[in-house]
């Protein structure tokens, strides 16, 4: 058994039995079906987050940079479509039937994703001579090569070019291919292509509807005043943390080892399952989520076909927009800009003339001030399934252990360190094995174990009027995803021989990251709605959604700055791919601590801005998503963050 499945299952046993055991036992019935949903809802969004800059890298044969920014039109656009999703589902049909439509489109997006097509091929041109680069296996074990003469020879970046090993002496190419000799050109199954853009077009369209409508469902579920409701949302939250915890663990190990059709599709097969669930347990539900007005939605609108089917209809083309769209990185940014600039000008605008007292101006302005620091602080942490993905892969020693042993009578350790031992797998033994896409789970893993310290900790400060102000909360997150990155290059001097870095700074700067999430997440967008003018709520969620947009397509711009030159999907030169990374890093250290730095100080002199925006009367329950912030019905937020 893979050990991070092993321990993967013991944190699941520990941790998922008790909030079972609540979930039956203090809530309604509703709520598990919900669970379970979004749970695979997520599942499928990690699974494709934790394996997709690899199969960019390592089956298009993409560069870093056109990876990065591939990545970042991707997750940009999964965090813009909310908007219209959430609009549908207030307006016309219902959030239950949004949350369906949308798991349907996201079988259909993962189910095309399992379709592959032809691996990409290189060739290398010398001397007006072709010679095919030959690529085999995934992560860890893929062997690059140069096959000349129907032998295949391995090669290596040398000082002033391309230093090919083992060439015999009548080799037609010489040891060393000075740069700018050679050319090396890709060739691309362009259906393949096709398709995987179509496919992630589909997912970006079902997320759209799905995201931004389930978890009001949960709102709905419970009666206003409630007592259970903030409990209830706190279990969904550990269902939401679940799903991306294993499709780490579970996606990434088949992705890497098995196919990336395999990862991909698992993926699909959860959302898959969770669509039957939730379509099945529609009576747990008691009637919430349904149409405002079910008969319009029976109306002829586009010829003979009603209302509702026309919006699925719609929906459906305009998944050819998107597909558009996803594949002009250039064209998405233009987008972003013009809605930043048009959005701030509104805000001013609503400053300086709809604000009717001092009050309302200075908690716009604290708004606009969390809005960028939510900006700057997932720019960064969401360099996790980009720079920090290939940074694993490539520059990290994967090995749990630093050699095999046995314990119990069960064998640990990788296949190689077993060898190495004289060691036998004939009996139980445990793989200590990690791929690159599985240290994605670190980050989930530890949201399960310390999300509810956390919980406990605010409580705490709380009753005794110690409880940070959001600003200083900000702060604190933005120093600690800072340092994480800091952590990473202050160890640059235990990378081995190899150029590869212990496993564990890596999961130290996890560790930071998710503990900078838990200072950070949980007040954002509730804050948006506490402190947004009335008039313009529903205006303010959807800037926090283009904030997260925006941070997703400057991450996926900053992961290909980290990125280094590559053939058949390996790196040419490791040294060079460390340095490259860690001065990236250290530069989006320096940043997010020096702005976090800035968000203290700030904090002590803004914190009047709030008004009593923050007082116990005047706090609407928690509406969380994957990352713990609210994420109500963007049309009408009020009606699903309901104070107290």
């Amino acid at each position: 058994m893979n050990i991070v499945v092993a321990l993967g299952l013991i944190i699941t046993f520990a941790t998922g039995v008790p909030v079972l055991m609540q979930i039956l036992k203090n809530h309604p019935r509703g709520l598990i079906i919900l669970f379970f949903a979004e749970m695979w809802e997520r599942f499928s969004y990690y699974g494709m987050r934790g394996i997709l800059i690899f199969f960019l890298t390592q089956h298009f044969l993409f560069d870093d940079a056109m990876a990065g920014s591939t990545y970042g039109s991707y997750t940009s656009l999964v965090y813009l479509l909310p908007l219209l999703g959430g609009i549908m589902a207030d307006r016309f049909i219902g959030t239950r039937k949004a949350v369906a439509f949308g798991a349907l489109l996201l079988v259909a997006g993962h189910g095309m994703m399992a379709f592959e097509g032809r691996p990409a091929t290189e060739t290398l041109t010398y001397a007006g001579q072709t010679y095919q680069i030959d690529a085999e296996g995934r992560g860890a074990a893929r062997e690059v090569s140069i096959v000349v003469n129907g032998q295949k020879y391995a090669f290596e970046a040398a000082e002033n070019g391309l230093a090919i090993e083992n060439l015999p002496a009548a080799s037609p190419l010489p040891a060393v291919l000075p740069t700018g000799e050679y050319k090396i050109d890709a060739t691309r199954d362009m259906a393949g292509v096709n398709v995987f853009y179509l496919a992630v077009s589909f997912i970006i369209m079902g997320v759209g509807f799905l995201k931004p409508n389930i978890s009001t469902i949960v709102g709905q579920l419970y009666p206003q005043g409630d007592p259970r409701r903030d409990s209830g949302f706190t279990l969904y939250y550990y269902g939401i943390n679940l799903g991306a915890f294993w499709a780490a663990v579970l996606c990434g190990l088949l992705g890497q080892t098995v196919g990336w059709w395999a990862g991909f599709g698992l993926a699909g097969v959860g959302m898959a399952l969770g669509w039957v669930v939730f379509v099945l347990g529609k009576p747990l539900l008691q009637g919430k989520g349904e149409p405002p007005a079910e008969a319009n939605l029976s109306k002829p609108m586009l010829g003979p076909i009603n209302r509702e089917w026309s919006i699925y209809l719609l929906s459906i083309l305009g998944v050819g927009v998107v597909w558009f769209m996803v594949q002009r990185n250039a064209l998405v940014g233009w987008v972003l800009g013009a809605a930043t600039v048009a959005s701030l000008l509104f805000i001013l605008y609503v400053i300086v003339k709809v604000c009717e007292s001092k009050a309302q101006r200075e908690r716009m302005m604290l708004a606009m001030v969390l809005i960028f620091g939510s900006v700057v602080f997932f720019t960064l942490f969401e360099q996790a399934g980009t720079s920090l993905n290939l940074f694993a892969d490539r520059n990290v020693d994967l090995s749990i252990t630093p050699q095999a042993f046995q314990l119990l009578g069960v064998t640990v350790g990788t296949p190689a360190q077993i060898a190495a031992a004289g060691l036998s797998t004939s009996g139980p033994w445990i793989d200590a094995t990690i791929t690159a896409a599985q240290t994605q789970s670190f980050n989930a893993g530890f949201i399960l174990i310390f999300a509810p310290i956390m919980a406990a900790l605010w409580s705490f400060l709380g009753k005794r009027n110690l409880d940070p102000n959001p600003t200083l909360k900000f702060g604190l997150g933005l120093l600690q995803v800072g340092l994480g990155f800091m952590i990473v290059v202050w160890g640059a001097g235990m990378a081995n021989s190899a150029f590869q870095m212990p496993l564990l700074l890596l999961g130290l700067l996890y560790l930071f990251h998710t503990t900078g999430e838990l200072f950070l997440s949980p007040v954002g967008l509730s804050e948006i709605t506490k402190l947004s003018v009335a008039k313009v709520v529903s205006f303010m969620m959807a800037v926090w959604f283009l904030a997260s947009s925006i941070a997703q397509y400057v991450g996926g711009w900053i992961a290909g700055l980290a990125g280094t030159e590559t053939v058949g999907g390996q790196v040419l030169n490791p040294g060079l791919a460390l340095q490259t990374s860690l001065e990236v890093f250290k530069l989006l250290g320096l940043w997010g601590m020096g702005i976090g730095v800035a968000f203290i100080v700030v904090s002590h002199f803004i914190k009047g801005w709030s008004h009593g925006a923050n007082d116990g009367d005047d706090h609407p329950g928690p509406v969380l998503n994957d990352r713990g912030q609210e994420d109500g019905n963007v049309a009408r937020p009020a009606a699903s963050t309901p104070s107290h």
